[in-house]
């Protein structure tokens, strides 16, 4: 009991002391389903990028968003909008 309670303070210790992650290089925030419906019910374009994996996105995905998995999204960059609201889920 001891030693689990000294690995897990251990491993706490760890995350606490870990460095936090870069700032992104572009202005980042967070956006609500509804929101989102919101804005383009009312007629703003998005690019919406869906990065799950090709069946999750066949399965259900939301009208106009277009597959780009998260793993090759960084080769396929000059297909995303630098001017526009971009959302990936």
């Amino acid at each position: 009991m001891r030693g689990a309670l000294i690995v897990v303070a251990a491993v706490g210790l760890l995350f606490a002391s870990a460095a936090p992650a870069a700032p992104p290089e572009y202005p980042v925030s967070f956006i609500k389903v509804d929101e989102l419906k919101s804005l383009l019910d009312r007629g703003t374009k998005a690019d919406i990028i869906d990065v799950r994996h090709w069946e999750q996105y066949v399965e259900s995905h939301i009208r106009g968003a277009r597959s780009m998995p998260l793993r090759i999204v960084a080769d396929r960059a000059w297909e995303i909008s630098q001017t526009g609201l971009v959302v990936f889920y």
